[in-house]
């Protein structure tokens, strides 16, 4: 389960797209950057291979949620 989802811009001008999130997966904590075209950049240790595509994914729900959907 993945676990205290935090994220903010990654600019000072929060008009421009990027954003830094980070988590808690497995008691082990990750971090990285979420750039606009829905790419991840790990700025942590990246997750085992097999969990990855999955945590992508949940990363990405929330960021379409929190930071895309809250704007309507």
């Amino acid at each position: 389960m993945l676990t205290h989802f935090q994220y903010s811009s990654l600019y000072e001008n929060k008009q421009l797209p990027g954003w830094k999130f980070s988590f808690y997966f497995a008691k082990q904590k990750y971090a990285g950057y979420y750039h606009q075209d829905g790419s991840i950049e790990w700025t942590s240790e990246k997750p085992e291979a097999r969990d990855e595509e999955e945590l992508k994914g949940r990363i990405h729900e929330l960021m379409l949620y929190h930071v895309y959907d809250n704007q309507r």
